[in-house]
């Protein structure tokens, strides 16, 4: 059974970061995390937040069907509803197509690159995604978070 772990933030940012390639994403975060069978299967990061506007990392384990409905609504909702921003951004690295790919189906425009952005100096494609663009606001996803809560 899949479970929204709401609480355990650096177990969730430790994930994420192992899976993006990067070290750590220092102290100023918040996570949520889905697990399955008492592992992580996924985890959505949240860092640079400026009221406005968010970044938002997503890792998963690899596996295809972890984006459940409740996940979705929890992903989106925390910023848009609950810090009350006006824009979600994603980087991703160019070499990554799947990654890309993925923020596309969720929704994201690709606004711009960042040349060499990455740390190992790979460029890093922008994307971004506004309030108003959000199709996982709707009640019946807020009714799936709802039914796990």
């Amino acid at each position: 059974m899949k479970r929204i772990i709401w609480h355990q933030p650096e177990r969730i940012m430790l994930f994420v970061a192992e899976r993006t390639g990067e070290e750590s994403y220092g102290r100023d975060y918040t996570a949520i995390g889905l697990e399955q069978d008492s592992r992580l299967v996924a985890g959505v990061l949240f860092t640079n937040y400026t009221k406005a506007a968010i970044l938002m990392h997503v890792a998963s384990d690899g596996s295809r069907h972890w984006m459940t409905p409740a996940f979705l609504a929890a992903a989106f909702r925390y910023p848009f509803i609950q810090l009350g921003c006006r824009r979600v951004t994603g980087l991703v690295r160019l070499d990554n197509e799947a990654a890309m790919h993925f923020d596309e189906h969720l929704g994201f425009r690709r606004e711009g690159v960042l040349r060499e952005g990455a740390t190992d100096g790979c460029d890093m494609v922008i994307y971004g995604m506004l309030r108003n663009e959000c199709r996982f606001l709707g009640e019946r996803l807020r009714a799936a978070l709802e039914r796990i809560s």
